[in-house]
């Protein structure tokens, strides 16, 4: 049976269609699921969105997304919110889909600041940052994607730095786990901090803020990386847990170009 007429069995919310097209979907092509995504984006159903939402998630940005995000500013603007929010929580995991999500600042205007899709919609992709570690006299350029706050920058530079190019005790295998792809994300005995984060101006990057609040130095987000001045942890390695994160370390910076950076920053 074609997904695409499964779909528009559902949109006419016939009974049963709803999980027959949920068994359906199993294993189809892509482009089977751009097609019934198309179908499914007609219907004004909460439920029915939700579901579409799931099916981007599945295939990135297709021509349905525009009409989901459009769906949910109407949404919000009458007040629905919350119960329209599911809707773009899973697709906005998916970074083809955060890379091409139309109406992101008509959104993150509409949005509750404190709410998981207004931090969704904050998430830095393909964003270069320039590391600082004073102690050693290094610094890199890293980029990153898919980080959902700073405890989870924080655990993923550490194992990306340590001990490769900086000294000290790398985290714990468990800990990467939670804060990228495993299962598990809280770990037993929780997280364990190996930095003080700082950004170029000398203010303390929390870890409770996320990487699209530190502040620009010359158009780069720099963070400088210091020994703890006490003992952190915390309990969850990442705050989304379909989000596949990317923290690389692209360029050790030339010894002179790193004195240079390092003396722009404050201390």
């Amino acid at each position: 049976m074609e997904l695409t007429s499964i779909a528009e069995s559902v949109v006419r919310a016939e009974p049963g269609a709803f999980e027959t097209f949920v068994d359906q979907a199993q294993g189809r092509s892509p482009d089977e699921l751009s097609a019934a995504a198309l179908v499914l984006s007609s219907s004004s159903d909460p439920a029915v969105n939700r579901l579409l939402g799931n099916l981007l998630y599945l295939t990135g940005a297709s021509p349905a997304l525009e009409t989901l995000v459009l769906r949910v500013l109407g949404a919000i603007s009458r007040g629905e919110f919350d119960e329209w929010q599911p809707a773009l929580l899973l697709p906005l995991q998916d970074e083809d889909v955060r890379l091409a999500l139309p109406h992101r600042d008509r959104l993150l205007a509409a949005v509750p600041a404190d709410s998981w899709l207004s931090g969704l919609l904050q998430v830095l992709d393909l964003e270069q940052l320039l590391v600082l570690h004073p102690l050693s006299g290094k610094g890199f350029e890293v980029t990153i994607g898919g980080i959902g706050d700073n405890f989870q920058l924080h655990t993923l530079l550490a194992y990306r730095l340590i001990p490769l190019h900086i000294p000290g005790e790398p985290p714990s295998l468990s800990w990467v786990e939670a804060a990228s792809v495993g299962p598990d994300l809280e770990p037993a005995g929780g997280i364990q901090g190996q930095f003080e984060l700082s950004d170029a101006f000398g203010e303390t990057i929390w870890n409770e803020g996320r990487p699209s609040d530190i502040p620009l130095l010359d158009d780069r987000r720099v963070i400088v990386l210091s020994p703890p001045r006490y003992q952190r942890s915390w309990n969850a390695g990442r705050l989304y847990p379909m989000m596949t994160p990317m923290v690389d370390v692209t360029r050790e910076l030339p010894p002179d170009e790193a004195a240079s950076w390092l003396a722009k920053v404050a201390s």
